[in-house]
This record gives C-alpha cells, sequence and structure tokens, in this order.
C-alpha cells in the first residue's frame, strides 16, 4: 500500500486534522462510518456540514479516509489508521487501578515462568478486548550435557540437558545406514564444543566450528553433527520456544468480526501459525519500545485486517528476551491498548528477573 507524499499529511491544516481525529477515535469507538451532519452537531467544531463535507472530500483525496459503501459516512483507511497512530493519537499512562491489577495479577501466577506468561496473556485480552499473545524466551541456560540417541531408522534424539536441570528432546532425520559409532562421535564432538554454551552462544560459533574440524571428524559423523547443530543453536529462533494464545472469543465480540466471519476465520487460522507468530512478535526485538503493526503492514494478517500491537520484555541487562502483545480489529482502541502492553510488558520482565517492582 502506496502512502501520500508526507508534505501532503503535514500540510494538513488544524480544522482538518481535527475532523480527521473526530472520525477516527468515533470510528474507533462505535465500528461505524461517521457523517458530515453527526460531525456538525458536535459543539467543539463549529462548522457547517457542507465545510466538513468539503474538509472530508479533501481527507478522501488523500487516502485518508474511504466511504465504505455509497450512502455511508466516512471511516478511516489502513493509511489513515498509520497517520492518526503516528502523528495524532495521544497517549496516557495506565490508570493506576488498572496498574495496581496488572501487579496483583502477575506476582500471584508464582515465580514460575510460564505461569508469569500465561497470566500475561490472559491479562492482555482482557484489558485490551483482543487476543493475548506471548512468545516465551528462548533458554538462556547453559547446556551442560548432550546426547544422540537413535529411536529407528532415519531418525535420532539429540538430548539436551541445561545447567537449570532442564530438558528438551529434539528429533533430527538422519540416514537409514548410519552407524552407531557416528552417534557417539556426533554427540562427543558437540559435548567438546559446545558444553557450557547456550543456545545464542552456540549459534554464533557453530558455523565456523564445524568449518575448522570437519576434515577430523568422520563423514557420517559430520552431517550429524551438522544437523545437530541446527538443531541445538536453534537456525530456526522458534525451536523450543511456545506461544501462549488467550482470548480468542474475543475477537467474536466485534460487531464487524460476527459480520464477517470469513475474515473472523483467516484471523483465527493465522493464530494457529506459531512459527509465524513468533516470528512477527520477535520484531519487537529490533527496539526497546512498542511497534504497531496495522492490517496489511504485517503479510501474516493481511487478509484478516487485523491491528497488532507488541512489546518486548527485557532482563535486568536490557536485553530483550521475549515478546507480548494484543491482536484484535483495526479499530483497536489504540491509546488505551499501547500503554496497557508497554506496561505489561516491563511488569513481565522485572518479575521474571526477579526485580521488585517500581513505581
Amino acid at each position: 500500500m502506496v502512502l501520500p507524499p508526507s508534505s501532503d499529511l503535514s500540510s494538513l491544516d488544524a480544522r482538518a486534522r481535527e475532523i480527521f481525529r473526530e472520525i477516527v477515535e468515533s470510528y474507533l469507538t462505535t465500528g461505524e462510518p461517521v457523517g458530515s451532519r453527526t460531525l456538525s452537531k458536535l459543539g467543539g467544531l463549529g462548522l457547517s456540514a457542507a465545510s466538513i463535507r468539503n474538509t472530508m472530500a479533501d481527507l478522501m483525496s488523500l487516502g485518508l479516509l474511504e466511504a465504505p459503501h455509497a450512502m455511508a459516512g466516512r471511516q478511516p483507511t489502513q493509511i489513515g489508521l498509520r497517520f492518526f497512530v503516528d502523528s495524532l493519537l495521544q497517549l496516557g499512562d495506565v490508570p493506576v487501578d488498572e496498574k495496581r491489577e496488572i501487579d496483583a495479577r502477575i506476582a500471584q501466577a508464582g515465580s514460575n515462568p510460564q505461569d508469569v506468561l500465561g497470566a500475561a496473556s490472559d491479562l492482555l485480552s482482557g484489558l485490551a478486548g483482543g487476543a493475548g499473545l506471548v512468545v516465551t524466551p528462548e533458554r538462556d541456560a547453559p547446556v551442560r550435557h548432550a546426547e544422540i540417541v537413535g529411536i529407528g531408522p532415519g531418525q535420532a534424539l539429540l538430548v539436551l540437558v541445561f545447567e537449570d536441570n532442564q530438558v528438551e528432546n529434539r528429533i533430527i532425520n538422519t540416514p537409514p545406514d548410519l552407524p552407531p559409532t557416528a552417534l557417539i562421535e556426533a554427540a562427543n564432538y558437540l559435548n567438546a564444543r559446545f558444553k557450557g554454551k547456550t543456545l545464542a552462544g552456540a549459534r554464533n560459533d557453530a558455523a565456523e566450528a564445524l568449518a575448522r574440524d570437519r576434515a577430523a571428524l568422520d563423514q557420517a559423523a559430520a552431517k550429524l553433527v551438522e544437523k545437530g547443530l541446527v538443531e541445538w543453536s536453534g537456525e530456526d529462533p522458534t525451536l523450543g520456544r511456545a506461544l501462549i494464545v488467550r482470548g480468542r472469543g474475543n475477537l467474536l465480540q466485534d460487531a464487524q468480526a460476527v459480520a464477517d466471519l470469513e475474515r473472523a476465520r483467516r484471523l483465527f487460522d493465522d493464530l494457529e501459525k506459531t512459527r509465524e507468530l513468533i516470528q512477527v512478535l520477535d520484531l519487537a526485538s529490533a527496539g526497546e519500545s512498542v511497534r504497531v503493526f496495522i492490517g496489511s503492514e504485517n503479510p501474516l494478517f493481511s487478509l484478516s485486517g487485523s491491528s497488532l500491537i507488541v512489546a518486548p520484555y527485557m532482563n535486568a541487562e536490557r536485553r530483550v528476551v521475549g515478546a507480548l502483545g494484543v491482536i484484535g480489529p483495526t479499530r483497536l482502541n489504540y491509546a488505551r491498548v499501547i500503554p496497557v502492553v508497554d506496561y505489561t510488558a516491563r511488569v513481565v520482565g522485572r518479575v521474571l528477573d526477579g526485580r521488585k517492582g517500581e513505581r
């Protein structure tokens, strides 16, 4: 989708901006197009319906507004919503009572990370009115021991034991005639080279180490090591991570969603694409602030007409360890949801890191 030149948008006068703001805020509240007669009755504008219609025509020519059908009022386009969020949206702080609720419910979840993240997803779905999404962190405990066990023709099991006593099992496809000695040699190599490293550390060193040592390994063992390193180091960053989705039912409470069941079905299908969703939420790792994806700005949700608001949660060293957010119709209450997502991410980061609350 092509955005209008920024110079055109920056040239909007105060009256055009105020009319546009009123239309968007009304649409986000009701989900209904707004007509010039309705706007003229608002005391703050002090304009005739004819004057408002002229301004609305200008806003349509810029691609900021559209008419869903001939006799309807006007509603924001995707471009219009992006302009509103970037230029006109006024963000406040999360109300004190909601902060207390977030703090209390996250604290009540205890110290188990999965319970904390599940509580966060529940909270977001309830407070924001969409579906809450949380991606669990990549495991950062060092690996204590690795073992490769044959489990049948063409398959082996890579067993990773971490220093925090957690165990992960990952299946590796192998040649059907792989000798047992290759399994032992490959496991010995992985332990010798990568024991004590985190998955992220192994990812950084894996390619260089294997290129250097390949000649010293049996050919079958070298191929097995390569497959094992892909699994160990997480060449696919979604491996070993989970997506927690709560509040899918909220997506059907929107009047437009009920009227457009096909779009709702597409969104539900999108929410089943765990790997792609984790990759989308990982985009939050590029910065420290909330990111907003509207409609087709996010290819995964381009057909379902949804918005995604996502924020990273961090440890005490300000390193991003995961992400959480809310997905819902494009008419989400951005002014309310963005601060809630941001605050929840900060609370989750503190709790997972064992830090005390900040006021």
